[in-house]
């Protein structure tokens, strides 16, 4: 599959493309068991304090993750998702060949509850010397919708700088850009198995999910095999980096 001169005109212009249909709904519920069975496993491990950083504290459901790291590198089944030969065309249309997985996510986002996340750019957090060849997928698990928390963007923002961000007190983890830098953000709902593709610059967040509904996604962020992360804001373990070639 290769993404069409439309759809790689909307990438270059706006700094993102919603792609539908590439995996299927039934690929998406195997991908939520996969989720729930290894969000299990990593609670009976936590401690009473680990607890208290990593659950969701804004629902009401009992040991809920707000997210869990790496699973590309910790679990083959989100491995084969990223590695997959439709997912790895796509980023090299963007990106170029010899593209490596080297940090991925899952969200949970529980209906009530499923917190926000200001806006941000994933490029300060990861500092690549070459910012034009780190790009983000991310997959909807559920539909991501405007009531359930879907991905807003920040159209053209992949064509300036990555700026300043800053860290609340309370939350040291959550980078985000000042209020005077906000720019006019555009919802991007994906349907259950589609992916949004986004520059590393691109201005994005997602907002809190008021919703009856499930959030969860998975986010695979890539770079081309000669960049490197020369002033990341945390350190990316190459240990965890997945080559997809």
């Amino acid at each position: 599959m290769k993404l069409s001169d439309k759809q790689l005109q909307s990438f270059k212009d706006n700094g993102f493309v919603v792609v539908e249909e590439i995996f299927t709904p039934q690929e998406m519920d195997l991908a939520i068991e996969e989720a729930i069975t290894w969000q299990q496993e990593f609670i009976e491990q936590l401690t009473e304090v680990d607890k208290k950083w990593y659950l969701d504290k804004g629902t009401a459901i009992e040991n809920q993750l707000r997210k869990l790291d790496n699973p590309v590198s910790q679990r083959a089944f989100f491995r084969n998702m990223a590695l997959s030969p439709t997912v790895v065309s796509l980023i090299e249309d963007l990106i170029g060949k010899e593209v490596i997985a080297f940090f991925s996510q899952i969200f949970f986002k529980p209906p009530h509850g499923g917190g926000p996340k200001p806006i941000h750019q994933d490029n300060f957090y990861f500092g690549p010397d070459k910012k034009d060849q780190v790009i983000t997928l991310w997959i909807a698990f559920d539909h991501a919708t405007v009531e359930n928390g879907c991905l807003y963007y920040g159209r053209g923002t992949n064509k300036g700088e990555v700026v300043e961000h800053f860290a609340p007190d309370n939350e040291p983890f959550n980078y985000q850009i000042p209020k005077s830098d906000k720019v006019p953000m555009t919802a991007a709902p994906v349907a259950k198995g589609g992916i949004s593709l986004h520059h590393g610059n691109t201005f994005h967040q997602s907002s809190d999910n008021h919703s009856e509904s499930w959030r969860r996604a998975m986010a695979v962020h890539y770079m081309q095999s000669q960049v490197n992360l020369v002033s990341p804001i945390f350190q990316y373990d190459p240990a965890h980096f997945v080559k997809a070639y």
